[in-house]
């Protein structure tokens, strides 16, 4: 199966210099969030794949403008062609008035209310969030700061894949596209990255 992660930034490569064979083997699409509406369904209409999203923190335009022939996957484990996947949008909250953003409590709140799918479908293979995890590839100011809350559930449940976004790979820290916490491959989706997934 083959996966487009995107994050963070609208890809010039598929967006503004569209061809359809650069998405015709796309199987799914899995968005991290802070990505204009228009550009997500855009890739639904031009391409045969699911679409499946998080929101970012800065995706309160969703509410007003949602992504056409998109489905989101926040707080839930969606299961396609066989493979688990649980979605935690959102960021570590820095401003009172903002949607999609949430303390480490709340974010712990969201994650216990999924016991039952957790059980029911006994884990899950790819962990979607917006925000990094603590300490990996994450930043020390509070608005880029991963949650522990995903270390925890990476280390109880040992999903193949975490894709986050969130961290964009131009902001000159050297951030690495991929990585590994204990038996998990982390994968920063910021603008597209194509993930060949094997059963």
């Amino acid at each position: 199966m083959k996966i487009l992660l995107i994050a963070d930034e609208e890809s010039k490569y598929l967006w503004d210099y569209y061809k359809p064979e650069k998405l015709a083997d796309i199987d799914l699409i899995l968005s991290c969030g802070d990505l204009n509406p228009r550009y997500l369904t855009f890739l639904a209409t031009c391409s045969h794949a699911k679409v499946l999203y998080v929101h970012g923190n800065h995706d309160d335009r969703y509410d007003i403008t949602p992504p056409e022939g998109c489905e989101c996957i926040d707080d839930t484990i969606y299961e396609y062609g066989g493979v688990r996947i649980l979605g935690l949008g959102g960021s570590m909250r820095y401003n009172p008035h903002g949607n999609y953003q949430f303390t480490e409590r709340q974010m712990r709140a969201r994650v216990r209310k999924l016991w039952w799918q957790l059980r029911r479908k006994r884990g899950f293979d790819i962990l979607l969030t917006h925000a990094p995890a603590c300490g990996l590839n994450d930043a020390t100011d509070l608005p880029h700061r991963g949650f522990q809350v995903f270390n925890d559930l990476m280390e109880q449940y040992r999903p193949r894949y975490f894709v986050h976004g969130h961290m964009h790979m131009n902001y000159g820290q050297k951030i690495p596209r991929r990585d590994h916490y204990v038996h998990t491959e982390v994968i920063n989706a910021y603008e597209r990255f194509v993930l060949e997934y094997e059963p």
